[in-house]
């Protein structure tokens, strides 16, 4: 559709990972652990948050080789438990509000989109129509349940904390089962899941 596409969807993509970050740095600054602040990542400067390869190597292969969809990741935010009030309950607070940033940038996204979709330029159209699915693939991505992703956060705080050896078990394996979970079929639930709530927040068939 435009010759500048993949460079509009990357940038997207970046913007809307730092959200993702600098919203779990906020979410455990309010719940009591400055670290993230101390260390200079509640910031939308991008350049504090880019990693090499979830950024811009994975991305861009991704577009390269015509990936049904696009998501990568940034550099973790760091947060020290121990400074937090609740850390089982708090934990799973930090993990969600990543997330929660994305679905609300999705939701922005898709509201304008309705509002001034009968006026607007077809780039603009497009910008508004990518914002809301990689925004939702980002969030839905995230919330599976495996580590190091947001999901995984969630689910160890709902099971019994007797589960700690478990827990970092599957920590060590992480990197691992993320490119598994990538590799198989288990992932091609994201793209219809994601098509499908888009439609929804849109009010269009896609």
């Amino acid at each position: 559709m435009f010759g500048i596409a993949p460079i509009i969807n990357i940038v997207i993509l970046i913007g809307s990972i730092v959200i993702h970050e600098v919203a779990h740095g906020f979410a455990a600054n309010k719940l009591g652990d400055p670290t993230a602040k101390l260390d200079g990542r509640l910031t939308l400067n991008p350049l504090k948050h880019l990693d090499p390869v979830g950024s811009l190597l994975i991305p861009g292969i991704l577009v390269i080789t015509g990936a049904p969809f696009l998501f990568g990741w940034a550099k973790p935010v760091p947060y020290n438990p121990y400074n937090l009030k609740n850390p089982r309950r708090d934990e799973a607070l930090i993990a969600a509000a990543g997330p929660a940033s994305n679905i609300l940038i999705a939701i922005v996204a898709a509201i304008l989109f309705r509002v001034f979709m009968p006026g607007l330029d077809t780039l603009f159209a497009f910008v508004l129509l990518m914002t809301v699915l990689l925004n939702l693939v980002l969030a839905i991505f995230n919330l599976v349940p495996i580590p190091p992703l947001d999901g995984s956060k969630l689910l160890f705080a709902a099971v019994p904390s007797s589960f700690g050896n478990f827990r970092a078990t599957l920590e060590g394996m992480g990197f691992f089962l993320v490119i598994l979970f990538i590799a198989t079929p288990l992932s091609n639930f994201i793209a219809p899941l994601v098509f499908g709530i888009a439609e929804i927040f849109l009010g269009i068939r896609l």
